[in-house]
C-alpha cells in the first residue's frame, strides 16, 4: 500500500492509503475541519525525518535528554523546555523543537 504525506492547514499527514482519495478520506475523518492544501504519494514505504533539519543534530542523544526533561518537568511543556535550555544550552527555537517532538512521541 502507498504511503502519503498530506500537508493540510493545520497537520502534515503521513498515511498509507490505497488510492488519493483514501488518504483524503483519512485526513477528512480525522480532522474533518482541515482544508488539504497538499497531497503527494512517497516514492517509498518509508518516511524519515532529518534531525539536521529539525535543528537537533549532535553528539548528544537529545531524545533521552528531552525526555527526562519532560519527566522532570511532570509533563509540563514549558517547564521542560526552560530544563532542556538549562542542561544543553540550546536556544528557546531549537528546545522548542526536541521537547514537542517528543512529547509527540509518548515521551
Amino acid at each position: 500500500m502507498p504511503l502519503y504525506e498530506v500537508e493540510t492547514d493545520a497537520h502534515i499527514i503521513i498515511t498509507w492509503a490505497g488510492s488519493e482519495d483514501s488518504a483524503r478520506g483519512v485526513v477528512q475523518e480525522a480532522y474533518p475541519s482541515d482544508t488539504v492544501l497538499r497531497l503527494t504519494k512517497r516514492p517509498r514505504d518509508t518516511w524519515v525525518i532529518s534531525k539536521g533539519a529539525l535543528g537537533i543534530g549532535g553528539k548528544v542523544d537529545v531524545c533521552n535528554v528531552a525526555r527526562d526533561c519532560l519527566s522532570k518537568a511532570a509533563g509540563d511543556k514549558v517547564h521542560a523546555i526552560r530544563l532542556y535550555m538549562h542542561e544543553t544550552g540550546s536556544d528557546l527555537e531549537c528546545a522548542r523543537k526536541v521537547v514537542e517532538s517528543n512529547m509527540v512521541m509518548g515521551w
